[in-house]
């Protein structure tokens, strides 16, 4: 899912979507498709919005060995990730893995994730916000609680990817129908996983990453943030299609203001000097 504005990391996503920002020299989205391309994933769908022509110029109609389909979120500035999931909905049929594009990970991690109706969850970290799941004895996802609950131990990050079994999809998509159909586009799709496992019609199985494998990206912090985390550093085996990546004319640099960050253990850092950060200089490549 890759519609949103990011309005977080402005001015870097003023002419470039988030997925295309670079983390240690390598955007998220060629991250993903390395990831991808790593364990042989056939076909990617691509919900986009903001910014949109930047990734389909990118990557084409294939990438990483994968036939790629896109669908546009006419209402990307007005609706969130449940909307752009039942968008998606159209055009999946069968099992599929589900990823945000503000995600950095080591493609290792996700080895564990090629079965059915999995869930991607880390301890809790300091520098961690947003939804959690507790886990019951049996090691399945028993309860979804949003970031308003108080934490404890017994509480796991989700990480924001997710597997989800043909028979799930088919129920997951008659829930988000209905939110649709009731205008109810301003959510996000976990309510409906919560929901679901209330009701005791889904279970999700953990999938365990390390707090050194992932991170994810809303705002510049963030962004320096992740080019620490250990496991990033990896460079994707195909070369990169846009010749205006290794083409410093084809940049310009934008101030990052030095403050204090998380560190990858969720340790308060140092203050980042004051930096420079290439973006492209417009969304046409």
């Amino acid at each position: 899912l890759d519609a949103g504005t990011g309005s977080r990391l402005s001015p870097l996503t003023d002419l470039t979507p988030k997925c295309r920002l670079p983390v240690s020299e390598i955007s998220n989205l060629e991250r993903l498709i390395h990831s991808h391309h790593v364990h042989n994933y056939k076909r990617l769908v691509i919900v986009v919005g903001h910014q949109d022509d930047s990734i389909r110029n990118f990557l084409g109609t294939r990438a990483g060995g994968m036939e790629i389909t896109y669908i546009t979120s006419p209402l990307y500035k007005t609706t969130n990730n449940i909307y752009s999931l039942w968008l998606a909905s159209k055009v999946i049929e069968e099992p599929f893995l589900l990823i945000e594009s503000d995600l950095v990970f080591d493609p290792e991690a996700l080895k564990n994730m090629l079965y059915p109706d999995r869930i991607a969850v880390a301890r809790l970290q300091p520098w961690m916000n947003g939804t959690t799941v507790t886990i019951n004895s049996r090691q399945e996802i028993d309860a979804f609680h949003d970031s308003a609950c108080k934490h404890d131990d017994n509480h796991y990050k989700t990480v924001n990817i997710y597997s989800l079994s043909s028979n799930t999809w088919q129920l997951v998509r008659e829930r988000l129908n209905h939110h649709i159909s009731n205008n109810m586009v301003n959510g996000y799709y976990e309510t409906v996983f919560e929901d679901m496992v209330n009701e005791g019609c889904l279970s999700f199985t953990p999938v365990f990453f390390d707090a050194d494998s992932w991170y994810e990206i809303d705002t510049i912090a963030d962004l320096r943030a992740a080019e620490q985390v250990c496991g990033l550093h990896h460079r994707p085996s195909f070369p990169a299609t846009n010749p205006v990546l290794n083409n410093p004319k084809g940049q310009i640099r934008l101030p990052v203001i030095g403050r204090r960050i998380r560190g990858s253990h969720g340790q308060s850092g140092g203050k980042v000097p004051t930096q420079m950060i290439s973006v492209p200089r417009n969304n046409s490549f």
